[in-house]
């Protein structure tokens, strides 16, 4: 790895040696001097200049600069304000003109004490105010979504929330209006600001001009508190603090972790949390009673019942596990069944590859790549949000982006030694495969790939499986090392046990629990088990747990509790219940880790997984068989099915997020529109085999010819190939 050349720049006296080019701002900041700013980001590109606040004196220069649009020379000699008059002058002349019309309301303001604009003003602004005219005021709040509300009083034209939807996440749905001074800042044709990324412009802005519905006059700084902690909704796992005040849970920031998620968050992870007060939260277990329907019971006759019903269908045992359950939890109850109860089956999310191991990254190696494949037709913003992020950048970068639809003929494809994209993926240093496709075993078939392309022996290259659920690989480690001998699968099925409210929710777990003798589940929500379970227990949500998750980089991240839940938590029923089979279960996430990281995670300790967990080191894993691809349909289009970010039990509780679901409508790629004469909002029927359902169609480039999308919610029961005709 070259090391990029050094230079010596000058700040306020202050000398220090940086790389060459680095940014003037970052570069005063080795120097230990602070400019400030409010325009300029970098996460957002090339810096603009538009707000003057960091206004400089540069020596050999006439007039004052914008130190965020210049970068680090060698000899540069910088005064900023702390130092040279002209420069304080210019600082305190933009702050003047910023407050010109800005509202004086700070005591009322979401952003008072958490505002750079009131930070800088106390250190940098005049002394009082020579304008005696009425300030500009216009309607507010502005709604230009149901989780964001504009004050146009408040904005001070920095652009950051623009830049963000222009540059990051290329949604181009906040736009600026008009010229000059009457410029504000708009959604495109006032529609809904409706895109996965919306809520990062609250943060980014540096006033009160966006802000948060769900937050809005919630909480003040002084009266709140801040848990680092990771999100539990997808499977990348950004790092997030969550904000308290009075023990419940008020908003969600990004905390910036450059490796996984560069400090965004999507709309799900930002705005779900108010799930933890859906109405029909379970708080107390639930049985089932014969003639009498259900009814709440006691803890104590909660286990009481649980015990029965484990010890009536020893050895006939089957768990279906959710994906979203903590390592610890996975692990805890993987030794009660096992050690205390003998033959028992589990049915895991997914299935994962430990093949994956050799070939690990983190996610901002996408970033860097000159080359990424991308198999699979799962959009990867659906799937994994950020990941489609990092996509972004590496194109911005000049990366070339390919997507091969079919992802086990991509693999074929690909192998081949004649395949010129398989031959430039061989000699690239930075190149990366990404499997975002249902079908399983993909972890297995993308690591034979990349072995197959050479990856093992470059640094530079990596691939990632995209899974379905947040802890898919955490899951399968734990409930792996608490094995006592192999798994059978018992039939008839004495005892189905339903672990979270993503396996509740699942139809072919609703399939299992229909064969099963009786049913023990584990879920938030009356809706998705109370019905056809037999006793139901009180489930957490993860802002409710302590532990750890692991996400699709295969890093091993610290989950902190942020609110008490109404109910224990499922560590805690899971050691009484072992007390009563003799098995050693601690109710403390951290002596469970303690006990599995002896076995898996080389003795790390709890304490040590830490507030931004480094990736593991790639290691040498050993060479598995890899499943052979699956059978495709026969005539027809190939059905795509895929979950959308915005569903599930935890989202299908916030009323702010439903205007995200997606809209009944199924992709066709352009070739396979132009043949059947569809266009994009026409009327289309899908069928198989004497099932149908009638869609809009909308045309999408990014959809390979041969296949037909549609979300889970929209595809009723369709599978396999399905015809398209217009209606």
């Amino acid at each position: 790895m070259s090391t990029r050349e050094l230079v010596t720049i000058t700040v306020d006296g202050r000398r220090a040696q940086v790389p060459k080019g680095m940014g003037l701002v970052e570069a005063a900041l080795a120097a230990g001097i602070e400019i400030p700013v409010f325009c300029y980001e970098p996460r957002l590109g090339p810096a603009i200049g538009a707000c003057r606040m960091c206004l400089c004196e540069l020596e050999g220069m006439p007039k004052l600069q914008a130190a965020c649009t210049l970068t680090a020379q060698d000899g540069m000699v910088v005064k900023t304000a702390q130092t040279s008059v002209l420069a304080a002058e210019g600082q305190e002349a933009t702050l003047e003109f910023i407050l010109v019309n800005h509202p004086l309301d700070c005591p009322v303001c979401d952003k008072g004490g958490e505002c750079p604009l009131q930070d800088l003003t106390f250190r940098w602004g005049p002394d009082n105010t020579r304008m005696t005219f009425p300030k500009r005021t216009f309607e507010k709040p502005i709604p230009i979504s149901p989780t964001i509300a504009l004050d146009r009083e408040r904005c001070i034209l920095c652009y950051r929330c623009t830049r963000f939807s222009e540059s990051v996440s290329e949604d181009g749905q906040l736009v600026t209006e008009n010229r000059g001074a009457q410029s504000v800042i708009a959604t495109f044709e006032d529609e809904p600001y409706r895109a996965r990324f919306s809520g990062n412009v609250i943060e980014l802005c540096p006033v009160g001009a966006l802000t948060s519905t769900q937050y809005r006059f919630e909480g003040r700084p002084w009266e709140i508190q801040n848990v680092p902690t990771v999100c539990g909704l997808c499977p990348v796992g950004c790092n997030i603090d969550v904000t308290t005040r009075e023990g419940k849970v008020k908003r969600i920031l990004s905390r910036n972790h450059p490796e996984v998620d560069q400090g965004w968050l999507c709309d799900k992870g930002r705005f779900a949390f108010t799930h933890l007060r859906a109405f029909d939260r379970i708080t107390d277990p639930i049985q089932r009673v014969r003639r009498r329907g259900f009814e709440e019971i006691s803890w104590d006759a909660a286990i009481d019942e649980a015990e029965r019903l484990l010890r009536g269908a020893e050895g006939r045992i089957v768990t279906a596990l959710s994906g979203s359950e903590t390592v610890e939890q996975a692990y805890a109850l993987g030794k009660l069944l096992r050690q205390g109860l003998g033959a028992h089956c589990a049915v895991l999310p997914e299935e994962t590859s430990t093949a994956l191991e050799t070939f690990r990254l983190p996610l901002s190696a996408i970033a860097e790549a000159e080359v990424v494949v991308v198999l699979g037709d799962d959009p990867v913003a659906e799937r994994a949000p950020i990941v489609d992020l990092w996509l972004r950048s590496a194109r911005r970068r000049g990366a070339e982006i390919v997507r091969r639809g079919d992802a086990f003929a991509g693999c074929r494809e690909l192998s081949s030694g004649r395949n010129p994209l398989g031959r430039r993926l061989r000699d690239s240093e930075r190149a990366i495969l990404i499997w975002s496709a249902r079908d399983g075993a993909g972890g297995a078939h993308v690591a034979a790939l990349a072995r197959t392309l050479g990856f093992a022996a470059k640094g530079g290259c990596g691939a990632f499986h995209l899974p379905l659920t947040p802890n898919g690989q955490g899951i399968a480690h734990a409930w792996a090392a608490a094995a006592d001998g192999e798994e059978e699968n018992p039939e008839p099925i004495g005892l189905l046990i339903v672990s979270g409210d993503e396996a509740a929710a699942d139809p072919n777990v609703r399939g299992l629990a229909e064969r099963s003798e009786s049913v023990l589940a584990t879920t938030m929500f009356h809706g998705l088990a109370v019905g056809w379970a037999d006793l139901v227990l009180p489930g957490t949500s993860y802002l409710e747990r302590d532990g750890t998750y692991v996400n699709l980089e295969g890093r091993l991240q610290r989950l902190r509790r942020t609110a008490i839940p109404p109910a224990p938590d499922e560590l805690a029923w899971i050691s009484k219940l072992a007390e009563r089979f003799g098995v050693e279960v601690s109710p403390y996430a951290s002596a469970v880790f303690a006990e599995l990281s002896h076995l898996i995670y080389d003795d790390l300790p709890f304490g040590e997984v830490g507030e931004r967990a480094p990736l593991r080191a790639r290691s040498e894993a050993p060479q598995t068989k890899v499943p052979p691809a699956p059978t495709r349909p026969g005539q027809g289009l190939r059905l795509v099915r895929y979950r959308p970010l915005f569903t599930g039990a935890a989202v299908e509780r916030v009323p702010e997020l439903q205007f995200q679901r997606p809209d009944p409508e199924a992709e066709l790629a352009p070739d396979d529109a132009r043949k059947r004469g569809i266009r994009t909002g026409d009327r289309i029927r899908i069928s198989h085999n004497g099932t149908s359902v009638e869609l809009r169609a909308r045309i999408s480039r990014e959809l390979d010819a041969g296949a037909v999308r549609i979300p889970d919610d929209h595809a009723g029961e369709l599978h396999g190939a399905v015809k398209v005709k217009k209606t």
